[in-house]
């Protein structure tokens, strides 16, 4: 570790680029480590488990993530949790060869698993057998003229989601995995989630909730009995694919994770959002209490105006999961968290977020990439960080991007500051302005802490609208109390390296930093017999601090 002497105090680089043999981890370490976070819960005594690196991408075509890739970075030192894709019912046969030796390896290093794939319910909407139901009998959302519409019901009936997942489960393929690895310590079932359902503004078009309940029920009342519906038919649905496996090993050890299980981004954005969202007074969501965990999309999308430097970015829209994800773990204590990321690049697409940076003279580097996770990660310290890309994508395209995803996972389990803060820094609130996004506010949440982008002398004139740009994205976590207290400030520039940038610590102070693109983490130590500055960054050097 260097050292550095600034301003009359010490500062030390924390958080620089990772190479594996500043790891000093020996490929059984990283394998024991991979074990031991994947399993450990989320607790206030211990704190939060230090992150695992993951993929969308499953690598079934040559030149993908595939298993033996991801089994050759973890001998190389990289914190990755295994992934596979989820063989599907009915497919005229999974191929062996692709399973077999990353299966077997996985089991003789006892490595966690994880199957990806699509959404499971898409079976009772498919097949016939389910489809062509009479409407009585019918999963699906039977219409006020008795037509089934192709899209889950929560009123149907629930036997058929238990059926509908145990046929995931009891396939053959399933049980050879089972044969080749009786015992993984972790097996993660994770959907996208994304198959058509019923909407709560849209019930009254099902004849089944007429049936049960009338017309002209208000807002809430709709809310809760779809979000009721969906607990009890998910669960039945995992229920269901807990009944297809053989081992009890597997049995014990599943856990099922939806993308998107949770409150939607886009929270208090505009006042129609609650129109995509199934919050009740006391329940900001039923995620929690469907699935064991939710893989949450901090993603730049090609699609909306959304970028990495402005409002409207993931970094000031996921601020709002904060509070959500400690009402979430009161619902359900072993709540698991993902943090999926995407930087918007389709590049087949007019609408590719590259070129429309491009278009505007910039680039969106790796770099800029690993700033922007790392504000996630550090707002939010996910289980897990996966990256979304097609599943066509190849390594020779995306991998340098991925690689920013595994230098900021590494990272954390390097450094012993990082570590630290990790598991058990308070993220500081900002109380100086309030969140952006103030439309159609739920009293519970209306004096939550929402805000934790920090102050700095860059920051442009508010009110701020959603496309005001901000040329720095800061936050700041803290241990200890009085004068013992310790922060630990990660800022970012996306757009380009900046100096001596004046950032205000809640608590603390100012720091004046340089910061860049890449992301860069300072420490600040309190003591008793005064203030020692001690920072470190990934691009960047300390500059001087000085308390309130």
């Amino acid at each position: 570790m260097s050292w550095l002497v600034v301003a009359g105090t010490v500062a030390v680089l924390v958080g620089g680029p990772v190479r594996a043999d500043e790891q000093r981890m020996t490929a059984d370490n990283v394998v024991r480590e991979i074990r031991v976070e994947a399993t450990t819960k989320y607790t206030r005594e211990k704190g939060y488990p230090l992150p695992l690196a993951a993929h969308w991408n499953t690598g079934q075509l040559k030149n993908g993530f595939s298993p033996g890739y991801q089994m050759r970075m973890i001998e190389q030192g990289h914190f990755l949790l295994p992934w596979f894709q989820l063989p599907e019912p009915g497919t005229a046969g999974a191929d062996y060869r692709y399973y077999e030796n990353a299966i077997k390896k996985a089991a003789e290093r006892k490595l966690p698993i994880t199957f990806v794939g699509t959404q499971w319910e898409k079976i009772l909407s498919e097949d016939h057998a389910y489809l062509y139901l009479p409407p009585e009998k019918n999963p699906n959302v039977v219409g006020r003229n008795g037509a089934i519409l192709r899209k889950v019901s929560p009123f149907g009936p629930i036997d058929h989601w238990r059926s509908a997942g145990k046929r995931w489960t009891s396939q053959r393929i399933f049980k050879m995995l089972q044969a080749w690895y009786p015992n993984p310590p972790l097996v993660l079932f994770l959907s996208n989630n994304e198959h058509a359902k019923l909407r709560w503004h849209e019930v009254e078009q099902d004849s089944r909730y007429l049936a049960i309940y009338g017309p002209g029920k208000d807002d809430d009342f709709m809310r809760k009995v779809v979000g009721d519906g969906w607990i009890e038919r998910y669960r039945s649905l995992q229920q269901g694919m807990v009944e297809g496996l053989t081992e009890q090993g597997w049995k014990e050890r599943s856990v099922f994770v939806g993308y998107e299980a949770f409150t939607p981004i886009a929270f208090g954005r505009w006042a129609d959002w609650t129109k995509y969202s199934l919050c009740i007074r006391g329940r900001i969501d039923p995620g929690p209490l469907a699935w064991d965990g939710a893989s949450l999309p901090f993603y730049v999308h090609s699609w909306d105006s959304s970028t990495d430097y402005t409002v409207m970015s993931p970094q000031i829209e996921a601020m709002n999961w904060v509070p959500m994800l400690e009402e979430a773990r009161r619902w359900n204590p072993s709540f698991r968290v993902e943090l999926s990321v995407w930087d918007g690049n389709e590049p087949t697409k007019a609408d590719d977020k590259r070129k429309f940076y491009a278009g505007l003279g910039q680039t969106f580097s790796p770099e800029r990439y690993e700033g922007y996770v790392q504000f996630g990660m550090w707002l939010l310290r996910p289980g897990v960080v996966r990256e979304f890309r097609g599943w066509t994508d190849t390594l020779a395209r995306t991998e340098p991007y991925f690689r920013a995803v595994v230098d900021s996972v590494d990272r954390v389990h390097a450094d012993p500051v990082l570590r630290r803060f990790w598991r058990s820094g308070r993220l500081v609130a900002n109380r100086n302005h309030p969140h952006p996004y103030q439309a159609n506010i739920p009293e519970g949440y209306k004096a939550a802490d929402r805000w934790f982008l920090l102050d700095t002398n860059l920051d442009p004139k508010r009110p701020w609208g959603l496309k005001t740009e901000l040329p720095v994205f800061s936050l700041a976590l803290v241990l200890g109390e009085n004068a013992e207290r310790e922060w630990l400030v990660y800022a970012h520039s996306p757009r380009k390296g900046l100096e001596n940038v004046e950032i205000h610590v809640p608590g603390y102070g100012f720091v004046k930093a340089s910061v860049s693109p890449g992301g860069s983490f300072y420490l600040i130590r309190e003591k008793r017999d005064g203030l020692l500055r001690v920072g470190g960054v990934a691009g960047g050097a300390a500059v001087s601090s000085r308390p309130r």
